[in-house]
């Protein structure tokens, strides 16, 4: 009894951490190095199904390596925890990332 106990606490926290956002879309802002980013999250099944930065003024060349860095990664880690920032493109990085974790905040 113990063991099929402890299994169902398991099962219930593995579902809890898979399912840690309501479902919808969610738009939040953060500050890069030359403007404020402003991206939209959409959750699916409690899980974040895309990341589009719907504005931003960042230079482009330097924007471009945070976006196709930082966003997958946030995709995989189902938020931004651990995610790190692009090097040479730290600023914009964390403008995606900020932007990001408003947006999320809407969404618990």
């Amino acid at each position: 009894m113990k063991k099929l106990l402890v299994l169902a606490a398991a099962a219930l926290l593995a579902t809890g951490a898979n399912a840690a956002y309501k479902d919808g879309t969610y738009v939040g802002e953060g500050q890069g190095k030359a403007s404020t980013i402003k991206a939209q999250v959409v959750v699916k099944g409690g899980k974040i199904a895309s990341v589009k930065v719907l504005d931003q003024k960042e230079t482009p060349m330097i924007y471009k390596g945070a976006e196709s860095g930082v966003i997958p990664a946030i995709v995989k880690a189902n938020g931004t925890k651990g995610v790190a920032t692009v090097s040479g493109a730290t600023l914009s990085s964390k403008g995606i990332i900020a932007a990001v974790d408003q947006a999320l905040a809407k969404a618990k």
